[in-house]
């Protein structure tokens, strides 16, 4: 077993690569973070205590988050088609006291590009093709997110070209980036808001992607969707006692892609009629429409229209512009009022964005990149409105519409290897 083993292993060529990564962030009010506060999405909405807002408060840090090791492997021929793989993982997850390594990616591909089969299947970890592995060249760790769709899940995808034309279709599961939902609390004997991966693994449907790609010379595009199921509860508490339902909520995300990259330019455009992609990283859910005599709820997906633009030019001196559009449309139907306006909705954040109307994101950059080091610096302006729920999820067009912004200054120090 050992020779056979040592004897497989010789045909394989690992090839180790990553760097050191070293952020120091500014940011002029409380924002809503991830990762030690270097994933930074948008500002808090204002929360007023004795007429003083204690949201606007500035914050500084340095930190060497998300410092990066992987290994890149080469194999033998199988069935005909090269075979690879790749494990990679950072110090971006956190435990009770520091900062743990966590696994990004860890997958096996076959690929060949010949007459019969011009195309790759690949199994396991890695970007949602809804992220894809090209992204926008913002300095910030977030990428671009919550514009851009953000998660790497275990997933079973095939990439297939016809000469320029192609598919692109998988299956995924959830596992580090989850969607949120209803949890009971029984302290407060009632649903709270929650992640977990549960929602969509007890659905047993995977979430599905299509998408269909065009792929020539300096230019990228694709056409797809996205299709999920979540069954948010399995139980229900009816009049004190335990009651097993069936519900689902199904959302349906379609999007087009392209890019431009070629001599010294670089252009990225994305945009989504998003549906539910809390799984994403971006700040869209779904909320109650019916309560049921049987304990059961009513869902419906809230919609929300996101999209990016990138600009970068430069190869040594590098200049680049990210901007960042969302704008929250509601449910399409009116939401279930549990009381006095309280409805349930269920997203990124929790409860803390359900007033979101929209999000604009304005961050140029210059970045000075020589050999195996990289140095940068980027401005970021991310500005939010928030109001009153309407009955259908949406925000009142109301004098209670108001706008907060967070300016954040982020410099970047980065060693390649």
């Amino acid at each position: 077993m050992v020779c056979v083993a040592v004897s497989a292993a010789a045909q394989v060529t690992v090839k180790p690569y990553g760097f050191v990564r070293n952020y120091f962030n500014l940011d002029t009010r409380k924002t809503y973070t991830v990762i030690g506060g270097e994933y930074n999405m948008i500002p808090y909405d204002e929360k007023m205590e004795s007429g003083v807002d204690v949201n606007d408060v500035a914050h500084a840090q340095l930190q060497a988050l998300t410092t990066r090791i992987g290994l890149n492997l080469e194999g033998p021929e199988l069935l005909g088609m090269q075979s690879s793989g790749k494990i990679e993982a950072d110090f971006g997850g956190f435990g009770t006291n520091n900062t743990v390594l966590r696994i990004r990616q860890a997958y096996v591909k076959l690929s060949s590009a010949s007459e019969s089969w011009n195309g790759e299947l690949l199994v396991g970890q890695t970007w949602h093709p809804l992220s894809g592995d090209i992204m926008p060249e913002v300095l910030g760790m977030a990428a671009g997110a919550p514009f851009r769709p953000h998660s790497r899940t275990p997933q079973v995808r095939a990439i297939q070209y016809f000469g320029s034309i192609g598919y692109t279709a998988a299956l995924l599961y959830q596992l580090q980036y989850m969607n949120n939902g209803p949890v009971w609390d029984a302290t407060k004997n009632d649903y709270v808001s929650s992640n977990s991966t549960d929602f969509a693994l007890n659905a047993l449907v995977p979430e599905a992607f299509l998408g269909f790609n065009f792929k020539k010379g300096p230019w990228y595009a694709q056409l797809g969707a996205d299709v999920q199921m979540l069954r948010p509860r399995t139980h229900a508490k009816v009049a004190g006692t335990t009651k097993k339902v069936d519900e689902t909520v199904t959302s349906f995300t379609p999007t087009l892609y392209a890019q431009y990259v070629g001599g010294m330019w670089s252009v990225k455009f994305r945009t989504l009629l998003a549906q539910n992609t809390s799984h994403l990283n971006q700040l869209c859910g779904y909320a109650v429409t019916g309560v049921n005599a049987d304990g059961s709820w009513n869902y419906a997906p809230i919609r929300n229209t996101i999209s990016y633009l990138n600009i970068a030019y430069g190869k040594k001196v590098r200049c680049n512009l990210f901007l960042g559009y969302m704008k929250n449309l509601g449910a399409g139907e009116d939401l279930y009022d549990f009381g006095t306006g309280n409805y349930r909705i269920y997203m990124k954040g929790g409860t803390n964005f359900t007033n979101l109307n929209s999000i604009y994101r304005i961050a140029p950059s210059i970045s000075y990149n020589v050999k195996a080091f990289n140095i940068g610096l980027e401005y970021e302006w991310t500005a939010c409105t928030y109001g009153d729920i309407a009955t259908d999820g949406s925000i009142k067009n109301n004098d209670n519409l108001h706008q907060v912004a967070n300016h954040r200054i982020c410099a970047l120090v980065k060693y390649n290897f």
